[in-house]
């Protein structure tokens, strides 16, 4: 091993916003001291940050010539977790894309307010 992962950075136009929306998703705490740098770290202190990009251009999935580059896949146990889901992340500001369809496991995508596209997978967790 040469390193440890410290966390995935995400350029947009607006830190503390783009951290606020991902916070609600997570739970997780929002550092927004530094108008170009926020940080959500969860309990356990995994983190995920972002970064002040004044001239991003968000990605256009699933355009080819405008790619996501990276997107963030998060779980809910089922389809009627993921309904409720997309309900509580469009009043956030997410923007709805598409729904794979399936029944039992499949997954959602959505923009968030950035434009970054994200993943709602749904029936996919392991069973304890």
């Amino acid at each position: 091993m040469i390193a440890t992962l410290q966390c995935t950075v995400i350029d947009c136009p607006d830190p503390a916003a783009l951290a606020a929306f991902y916070g609600e998703i997570l739970g997780w705490r929002v550092d927004d001291s530094d108008p170009e740098w926020a940080t959500l770290t969860a309990a356990d202190g995994r983190q995920l940050a972002f970064q002040l990009a004044p001239d991003h251009r968000p990605p256009r999935w699933p355009d080819p010539a405008h790619p996501q580059q990276v997107h963030l896949d998060f779980d809910v146990a089922t389809r009627a977790d993921a309904e409720r889901a997309q309900r509580e992340l469009i009043g956030l500001g997410a923007t709805f894309l598409h729904d794979s369809g399936g029944e039992r496991a499949g997954f959602r995508v959505f923009n968030d307010p950035a434009g970054h596209p994200f993943c709602i997978c749904y029936g996919q967790m392991e069973q304890s």
